[in-house]
């Protein structure tokens, strides 16, 4: 936050985080929730890959260096989630930096095989790291062992690990699948980008033998749905973090009324799965499908007050309510970003209707 150059001694002020590193979960007898492992590792691949967009190589990923935050509840205490944040960017190389790397830097069973024979870097030595960090947080075990640092570095480079299912068999086959190419000692072989991590991590979230486990819709999901939805094609990912954390997020089974007509309006929602329709006194008004919001007005005229129409799902729906006070705290490039996005839609919703009045 802060660097002070001409104190004596000098020193630099950072943003105070609450909670603890993730190297506690590392112990077979304090695994966390495998569900909990995916989300922080998910949200992992994002921090390290806007750090790689900016040129930045971590190189020294551990789960000591990794924070788990705690967040507030509502009766004022504190509880560990799964946010997290990258911590210790020490030994970390800049791409675009002129000066002479140093080499040797890291933390030897993290290494990957190019850190360790120290050939030229990439966000792919990061991606091996978060490989073992993920490993070792399901399954308590480091995925290469050795008698001291010189042999763990040997079976880094030459030995293949067993898949973590090995030590904890309620692993599906689709985490073993997303560890084991992580843990690729070839670059060809390793996933080539985070966005490709973060994907199978998200789908393996989604896969049914985890939604067995956890109903929930992760926030890695999200981040992915809001990806894939039109409305948010002009987000940053940064406000579509944002977005993930300031919408109220339901599933919902089909037949269900979402809103009802004179009802007190509070905010929008923006349907990320499944299908609305919009009705007025019985008349079909339109079908929303993803991506479409429903709403709206709320936020543009707040001073309106009701609900215009009743609004149902037609199947199991997935969908996200953004409550005026909500976006007020957005920042303001992200409501930027909304207003843009209604503006278009209002242009759509003109342009439509233009040409079926031209069809009459």
């Amino acid at each position: 936050y802060d660097a002070v150059a001409d104190a004596d001694p000098a020193y630099l002020v950072m943003e105070y985080v609450r909670g603890g590193t993730l190297e506690p979960h590392t112990r077979p007898d304090r695994l966390l929730p495998i569900g909990d492992v995916l989300e922080m590792i998910f949200k992992c691949t994002r921090a390290l890959d806007f750090a790689w967009r900016l040129g930045v190589i971590h190189r020294d990923l551990k789960p000591a260096n990794i924070m788990r935050v705690e967040e507030p509840r509502n009766d004022g205490h504190h509880q560990p989630g799964t946010n997290v944040k990258v911590s210790d960017f020490g030994a970390a190389m800049s791409i675009s930096a002129s000066e002479t790397k140093v080499s040797g830097v890291g933390s030897p069973a993290y290494m990957s095989p190019q850190q360790i024979k120290e050939h030229p870097l990439n966000h792919q030595t990061d991606i091996f790291s978060l490989g073992v960090v993920m490993y070792q947080l399901l399954t308590g075990q480091l995925p290469f062992q050795g008698s001291n640092n010189y042999s763990m570095m040997y079976q880094i480079t030459h030995a293949e690990p067993v898949p973590p299912s090995a030590f904890r068999p309620e692993l599906p086959p689709a985490l073993d699948a997303i560890v084991m190419r992580a843990l690729q000692k070839s670059l060809d072989d390793r996933y080539p980008t985070w966005d490709a991590f973060s994907f199978d991590l998200a789908e393996a979230f989604r896969g049914e033998s985890l939604r067995e486990q956890d109903n929930r819709i992760a926030d890695s999901e999200k981040f992915n749905s809001l990806r894939r939805l039109a409305f948010f094609r002009d987000f940053t990912d940064v406000e579509l973090w944002e977005v993930v954390r300031l919408g109220e997020w339901h599933r919902v089974a089909g037949g269900q009324m979402l809103l009802r007509e004179g009802d007190a309006a509070d905010g929008f929602f923006i349907l990320a799965e499944g299908e609305l329709k919009v009705t007025k006194a019985r008349k079909l008004l339109n079908v929303l499908s993803a991506g479409e919001c429903v709403g709206e007005m709320a936020w543009l005229t707040p001073e309106h007050g009701t609900r215009g129409a009743d609004v149902s799902t037609l199947c199991e729906s997935v969908v996200i309510h953004l409550a005026n006070a909500a976006l007020e705290r957005a920042s303001e490039p992200c409501r930027h970003r909304f207003d843009r996005a209604f503006l278009r839609i209002l242009v759509e919703r003109l342009a439509l209707a233009n040409q079926r009045l031209t069809n009459v």
